[in-house]
């Protein structure tokens, strides 16, 4: 399969995941184009750093922080709450499946295979967690140098 489809495909599913899931939690239909298209990015740069061979925290990480602050912009242009953009954007990198293999090693016995699922889960799971703090972290000072600069110049 060329890159070209491959990109497509992960285009066209990471934003009919992100609208559904923002239908399901019912987000505002004005909203609904941007939460979508922040879930394509936030799922691109993952799948773009996993083709780099980043392992999977530094890819969901960077993914988390594209994320993060393209909901904080989405959220002032549409003036909705972030998380409108955030919640739904985050579900494509949700590690479901190493979850339900975690799930199902420790229900078969396998223990090995469980806790190193699970280890996985967490790292994931906590990269995105950090990913998300950094991009609120950033475009909180962002904000407060803009501020600064602004009071600055008028004196």
């Amino acid at each position: 399969m060329t890159i070209w489809l491959q990109i497509l495909i992960n285009i066209i599913f990471s934003y009919i995941a992100s609208v559904g899931f923002a239908l399901i939690i019912n987000v505002p239909h004005r909203a609904l184009n941007f939460a979508g298209i922040n879930g394509v990015v936030g799922w691109m740069v993952y799948w773009v750093s996993f083709q780099a061979h980043f392992g999977h925290a530094i890819p969901n990480l960077l993914a988390a922080l594209a994320l993060g602050i393209f909901s904080l912009l989405f959220a002032r242009i549409k003036k909705c709450p972030v998380t409108v953009f955030n919640i739904p954007g985050l579900v494509p990198l949700v590690p479901g499946v190493p979850a339900y293999l975690a799930v199902r090693a420790l229900l078969s016995g396998e223990t090995a295979t469980a806790v190193t699922m699970l280890i996985r889960v967490a790292v994931v799971t906590g990269a995105i967690a950090v990913g998300t703090l950094l991009a609120t972290m950033l475009m909180e000072r962002d904000y407060h140098l803009r501020r600064a600069w602004r009071h600055y110049k008028a004196r």
